[in-house]
């Protein structure tokens, strides 16, 4: 069974305190959201329990092993796909398929030598599964749209099977059509793995969410969406930004930079 266990973490970048004591846990198969304004943590989460950020206090248990600050050994267990926006571009000449490869590559010891057919037609079946078409496996990733490049990187998160895969807002700069697709896939994905996905706008997942994890400047909820998502705790997290419209509908004016 897989599990995630993150334990009083606490991390701070440069003399800002960004979360303290922060603790949530998580077993089996399951989609979790983040959710929270703008500074609130959400990306920095994301990157400590990559590994990529070593908290002051505290540890991320993924699987029973303490990987805390360690990205190789979290890379055992970890996909970790960033956020895709307008700007993101990738300086050098490489092709969709190439930014999936190298996955393989980059974590084999030396000598790294050439795929196995196998691995090729690993490779091909995930691009096939993530609906993305044959015809733009080869082009220049600086030439895909927003929605291709995402799964561009999501497909390369998952080359190496990770039980655990985290999406850094996964739904920016993809069109209103695309973002469906993605969410069918990102569930069908929850499935058979822990998926944790930063969002500002968690209804598209929201009926297949299992977790919400709702961070605000010092301090954060979680558990159940219904019992998260209240106007009480909401109210807490986002203040004069949550606007009641009916009883069954809140609006939250949280700007997405």
């Amino acid at each position: 069974m897989y599990s995630i266990v993150v334990e009083k973490l606490g991390v701070s970048i440069g003399n800002n305190l960004v979360f303290r004591d922060l603790s949530f846990e998580y077993r089996g198969y399951g989609l979790i959201q983040v959710l929270g304004p703008n500074g609130a943590g959400k990306t920095t989460l994301l990157r400590a329990i990559a590994g990529f950020i070593k908290p002051f206090k505290g540890k991320v248990v993924i699987n029973g092993v303490d990987v805390t600050g360690n990205p190789r050994k979290a890379g055992r267990y970890v996909g970790f796909v960033p956020q895709v926006t307008s700007l993101t571009r990738i300086e050098y000449p490489v092709t969709l398929y190439d930014l999936v490869a190298c996955c393989y590559i980059l974590r084999r010891r030396w000598p790294r030598i050439n795929l196995s057919k196998k691995e090729h037609e690993y490779i091909r079946e995930i691009l096939f599964k993530l609906g993305i078409q044959q015809s733009k496996w080869y082009k220049k990733v600086n030439e895909l749209s927003g929605g291709e490049k995402q799964r561009g990187y999501i497909a390369r998160a998952l080359v190496l099977d990770p039980p655990l895969l985290l999406l850094d807002e996964p739904f920016s700069s993809i069109d209103p059509r695309g973002r469906v697709e993605l969410a069918n896939m990102i569930v069908d994905l929850s499935s058979r793995k822990i998926i944790i996905v930063t969002s500002h706008d968690p209804t598209i997942l929201l009926p297949y969410t299992n977790r919400v994890l709702l961070l605000g400047r010092n301090q954060w909820f979680y558990g159940k969406p219904e019992e998260v998502l209240s106007e009480d705790i909401l109210h807490k997290v986002y203040g004069e930004a949550l606007v009641k419209i009916s009883e069954k509908h809140i609006h939250i004016y949280d700007s997405h930079v």
